[in-house]
């Protein structure tokens, strides 16, 4: 079955890797969209922006990023507003309310900001208590001052639309006390106040008040308050002085050219027309039935151009989900399809070759089986050569360096044992015991044997009862181990302190070994003692582990199963 579970891995890794580049792509896309949008805002193309935030929008809302939806949202509202599409920009900002958190103060900006847009277009649509209430919602979220002067001044303003001078009256005050240092703002709010003032009582003498404010705002030269000025002075003059009311129309006039605001062009030649002699006002009428036209000609376009653009983007929405859909569909059938014809193919391989790969499998095993007894033969020669000829012979060597007495007899008898050895190994039999001794006390011979006045040897857990039920082989191949890593350690570790420590748990024999040599040399680390040492603790089911610190020592850990 191992083909057909390659098959399916490599046919979901085909899927996953698909869906991890389409988000990539995603990613991608949103971010240059992003940056489109803004583009064209920058540039003025607004219905192209308007279009762009609308799709990228429909991606963040993918994302689940309400942060953003919102802030596209906004924009989309803004534009509209801009281009006098006022239910529109409701409608839009209204929705984009639902994607913010009201208790969350990341979106404390984009509510203020939205809450204002709602308040400009509700009151260009004279709708003034619903602008009311959207303007002090952006004043409770605004942290920005200039923000903030902006909202306070905009509920005055309805205030005074309603009819409510006193409340509208008391806001300036407190807005012209704090805004002193402002001439702008002072001017502002001065001229504001002073209209204001004059509303609730047509006797009120606000001439000098909005004198000053238009003095400060030509002191300026700020265009935009000078057109608010001369509207105010107008207006105050018209029933005291027709010709001043109708030279601050006339400046009104020139100003709003200047700064190119249509809205403010048609008022005031709304306002020439009302005080201009009937005679001479047909000029003006005529301009201001032109423009007054295309204005309203401009916001009905706007209008259907925004909703065409929403249209659209949604009728494309509409069409992209029925697409993908139809696309998801036949992309599981092709699946499904490849799925089972795959499973045919395999199935059909399997019965039809079936015999044949079953031989050829049985064929390579028994030869790999012949090889590998060949193999194991050879290793295991080459083992009993290195471990009781040359470190027998090293062994040995130790003792009689490091004795105080050399025992002639005895290294006779254990060159002879040695030698017996080696003629069974070319006959290739099992080693046979020569002593009874102990196991223990075998170990602890061996290991003590590379002691030495410079270097001490500690053992510890080589009780008697540690290795009962502990078989022959496993017994040989841990002297035949220890033998080796002692021989290493007087070779190549200048160690002063060597600690071999038996414990057995769980089934289990460890061996813990540890000097403070030099540790063992990048060149030797990969000798055939070593090697032959992994391979005999690895033959046993075991494992074995050297921690080697350069300068510090040697620690090994070795792991029989039993």
């Amino acid at each position: 079955m191992k083909p057909l579970y390659i098959f399916l891995l490599l046919l979901l890794f085909t899927v996953f890797s698909c869906v991890r580049k389409n988000s990539e792509i995603l990613n991608e896309v949103d971010s240059s969209y992003y940056d489109r949008a803004y583009t064209f805002l920058e540039k003025g193309s607004t219905d192209s922006a308007f279009l762009v935030f609308s799709q990228v929008k429909d991606l963040y809302i993918e994302a689940n990023d309400s942060l953003n939806t919102a802030n596209c949202l906004i924009n989309m509202a803004v534009i509209q507003k801009d281009n006098g599409d006022y239910f529109g920009a409701q409608e839009t900002a209204l929705q984009a309310v639902g994607y913010m958190n009201t208790k969350d103060d990341k979106y404390s900006a984009y509510l203020s900001t939205n809450y204002n847009n709602l308040g400009v277009a509700s009151a260009a649509l004279n709708q003034f208590q619903p602008a009311l209430s959207f303007y002090e919602f952006a004043l409770k979220f605004s942290n920005d001052s200039a923000n903030t002067f902006i909202y306070q001044n905009n509920i005055a303003m309805c205030y005074q639309n309603l009819k409510d001078y006193r409340k509208a009256i008391q806001m300036y005050q407190n807005l012209l006390n704090k805004n002193i240092s402002s001439p702008k703002r002072y001017a502002l709010i001065l001229s504001n106040l002073a209209r204001t003032k004059w509303l609730e009582n047509k006797q009120y003498n606000a001439e000098e008040e909005l004198l000053e404010a238009l003095s400060i705002r030509e002191r300026e030269k700020d265009l935009v308050g000078l057109n608010a000025s001369y509207a105010h002075l107008s207006d105050y003059y018209e029933d005291k002085n027709l010709a001043l009311a109708l030279q601050y129309a006339n400046k009104m006039y020139e100003v709003s050219k200047k700064i190119k605001r249509a809205d403010n062009e048609v008022s005031a030649m709304a306002r020439l027309i009302e005080l201009t002699p009937s005679g001479a006002a047909k000029n003006y009428f005529k301009k201001y039935q032109h423009l007054s036209d295309s204005i309203q000609q401009a916001r009905s376009e706007a209008k259907n151009q925004f909703a065409l653009i929403r249209y659209e983007v949604e009728k494309n929405k509409a069409d992209n989900l029925r697409l993908e859909k139809e696309n998801a569909e036949k992309q599981n059938r092709l699946i499904r399809q490849r799925v089972i014809t795959g499973a045919s193919i395999f199935l059909l391989v399997l019965v039809a070759g079936g015999g044949t790969l079953w031989y050829k499998r049985r064929k390579q095993r028994l030869e790999l089986e012949a090889q590998n007894r060949v193999k194991e033969t050879q290793l295991h020669l080459s083992k009993k050569i290195h471990d009781v000829v040359a470190n027998g012979i090293y062994r040995v060597m130790s003792e009689i360096e490091h004795g105080d007495e050399v025992d002639r007899d005895g290294v006779l008898d254990k060159l002879e044992n040695m030698y017996l050895q080696s003629r069974d190994i070319s006959h290739d039999v099992e080693q046979q015991t020569i002593t009874e001794t102990p196991y223990n006390e075998q170990l602890a011979s061996l290991l003590k044997s590379f002691a030495a006045d410079h270097r001490r040897v500690l053992i510890a857990g080589n009780d008697a009862e540690q290795w009962n039920d502990i078989s022959k082989r496993i017994k040989d191949e841990v002297k035949y181990v220890l033998q080796e890593l002692m021989v290493n350690m007087k070779k190549h570790s200048q160690a002063e302190q060597v600690v071999v420590r038996f414990e057995k748990s769980e089934q289990k024999l460890n061996i813990f070994y540890k000097d403070n040599g030099v540790g063992i040399p990048e060149e030797k680390s990969n000798g055939k003692g070593l090697a032959n040492t992994v391979s005999r603790i690895e033959s046993l089911g075991g494992k074995i582990t050297f921690v080697n610190e350069p300068g510090k020592g040697l620690n090994i850990t070795t792991i029989i199963p039993l």
